[in-house]
Order: C-alpha cells, then structure tokens, then sequence
C-alpha cells in the first residue's frame, strides 16, 4: 500500500484553501455521466480521505447530486472543489487543485464508469479498468 501524503491547495480564485492530512497518492479518472456534466470531460481526482479542511467555507456551496454524494464548488469563482460521499464524509477531489511537486511519488492507477466514457478521447495510461456495474459491486462488497 502507497503511503498518505499531505496536500495544500485552493480554488482558482484563492477564496478557498484546503489542507488535507492523508491523501492516497493515487489519481484516477471518472468517466461517468455527472463528472462529464460537471467539468465537460472525466474528472481527474484524488482519494483525500476524511481528514480534510476547507478554510473560509462561506464561499463553499454544496449540491446534492445524488442519495450517497454532494459536490462542492467555489461560490466566486466556480472551481469544482469536491465530491464527497454523505455516509463517510469521505473527499474526493480534483487533482489540479493542488500543487503535487514532482519528488512526491503518485501514478495515475484507475479509471471508473469506463462504459460511460465518449468514444473521442483515450488516455495512454494503462489503468485498472473499470465499468459503473463494477465499480458499484466493489463498493457494496466493503460495506
């Protein structure tokens, strides 16, 4: 198992800051519908875990966007901010919010909702795999 690295960063317009204690240094990409309706292409995340803090959180706005997840995004600027699982409070956010230097050991490892993912583009990568059925079936067998 990869270790936890500590991360800072913040939103494109500064009025948000996020320090997060243990990320997993793994980066993924989610093809899925919303994340595509989000950002208009995957989005390229971070596991952030739970230890995470959001200083000045009057300029955070929250959307459910679906029964297990919110979304959060900068009130001023718009940058995407979170998604985070309601149940566990667990953070998973886009990685181009933080600055990763290039001494920290992290690799791009899977890619999810593969079978909603547009025929137009592919990434060079090779990653896990993974379609939402699949994806869905990990996640209840943890519970």
């Amino acid at each position: 198992m990869s270790k936890a690295i500590e991360l800072t960063g913040t939103c494109l317009c500064n009025a948000v800051s996020i320090n997060v204690a243990q990320a997993k240094p793994d980066i993924d990409a989610c093809h899925c519908g919303s994340c595509q309706k989000w950002g208009g292409g995957p989005l390229l995340a971070i596991d952030c875990g739970t230890k995470v803090t959001l200083v000045s959180d009057d300029s955070v706005s929250i959307y459910d966007s679906s029964d297990w997840a919110e979304r959060g995004f900068c009130r001023h600027c718009g940058s995407h901010l979170f998604y985070r699982l309601k149940e566990t409070q667990q953070y998973i956010m886009p990685v181009g919010l933080f600055e990763i230097p290039d001494t920290t050991e992290v690799g791009f490892h899977t890619q999810i909702f593969t079978d909603e993912k547009p025929a137009f583009y592919d990434f060079a990568n090779q990653t896990k795999m993974m379609t939402g059925e699949e994806v869905f079936a990990a996640f209840m067998s943890q519970e």
